[in-house]
């Protein structure tokens, strides 16, 4: 049984930074080639791998682990 394209070692590695790689050529390619339609899709093809890029790189607070009673200790009074 042949193996679905998704579970291609090749694409899940480089699947993603290929769908990108190929939105910035796009995007390159039109705002030096086309007018009007090709303006919106350079914004487009431009801007979408500088959102994603933003997204994953933006800091994430850490989850505060809930603190159980044996956890904190017993005031001194």
């Amino acid at each position: 049984m042949r193996p679905g394209l998704c579970q291609s070692p090749f694409l899940r590695l480089w699947g993603w930074p290929l769908a990108m790689a190929l939105l910035s050529a796009t995007g390159l390619a039109s705002a030096l080639l086309f007018e009007r339609w090709g303006d919106w899709w350079s914004w487009l093809g431009l801007g979408i791998p500088v959102a994603v890029i933003g997204w994953f790189s933006w800091p994430r607070a850490r989850p505060v682990e809930a603190a159980t009673d044996a956890d904190t200790p017993a005031p001194p009074f």
